[in-house]
């Protein structure tokens, strides 16, 4: 760990909001709730590019472009990117929604009970026939944030394949694209930058402060006494 981040214990996380559990509390919901309306923001940004990059690449291979197989290796590059963006994104957004869910779990206890600890369920279904209809038309204990991170990933999935397909048939007589080369390069070590670049800092943050000066000059004064 970082030496300018301390681990605490439950004892210090306890003292640290002692007195202020309920204010706490309302402040931990209210980020959830933010976290989660930019998880599906961010959802539909991602989608539009990716969308978009889908139908180019469709469009291009239904085409009798002279450059064709150029543009769809652009296309199935830019479209990995951005579904493998997304899927970072999506990792992203549900570590910050677990944080400020764990505070709500810490906290609540002392303003209003274990309420989003506890999880009322439907009676088990007694029959066959009111199994397959619980299956068909019941709730079921899933996380759509997880189906949608699976989606994200099942995407980049078909990107690299897409990809794979858009490209010339390996020959050892041959020579070397380099653009090919350099679009498919620089596409991983864009990807590769996510985990490495857009890990969000853990440390500590030491801050530099700034006051900008303002007043109102005085009807008498001339602006060469101001100055």
């Amino acid at each position: 760990m970082d030496s300018s981040t301390d681990e605490l214990t439950p004892e210090e996380y306890e003292k640290a909001f002692d007195g202020k559990e309920s204010q706490a509390l309302k402040q931990a919901l209210d980020i959830r709730k933010f976290e989660i309306e930019l998880y599906w923001k961010r959802a539909t940004y991602f989608w539009t590019f990716i969308g978009a990059s889908l139908a180019g690449f469709i469009a291009i291979q239904a085409s009798d472009f002279a450059n064709k197989q150029d543009l769809a290796i652009i296309l199935a590059s830019l479209g990995l990117v951005f579904s493998f963006a997304w899927f970072c994104a999506n990792r992203g957004s549900k570590f910050w929604q677990e944080n400020w869910e764990k505070h709500v779990d810490q906290l609540e206890d002392k303003v209003n009970g274990p309420l989003y600890k506890i999880i009322l369920a439907r009676n088990k279904p007694a029959s066959i026939w009111e199994k397959f209809v619980d299956v068909v038309s019941g709730p079921g204990r899933i996380s759509v944030s997880k189906i949608n991170q699976l989606i994200s990933l099942y995407v980049c999935l078909l990107w690299i394949v897409l990809l794979g397909y858009s490209l010339p048939e390996f020959a050892s007589d041959k020579s070397v694209n380099w653009f090919y080369v350099l679009i498919i390069g620089l596409s991983i070590c864009t990807c590769l930058s996510f985990l490495w670049l857009g890990r969000s800092y853990g440390g500590g943050y030491f801050h530099t402060a700034q006051r900008r000066k303002s007043r109102v000059r005085p009807a008498n004064q001339s602006r060469k006494s101001d100055a």
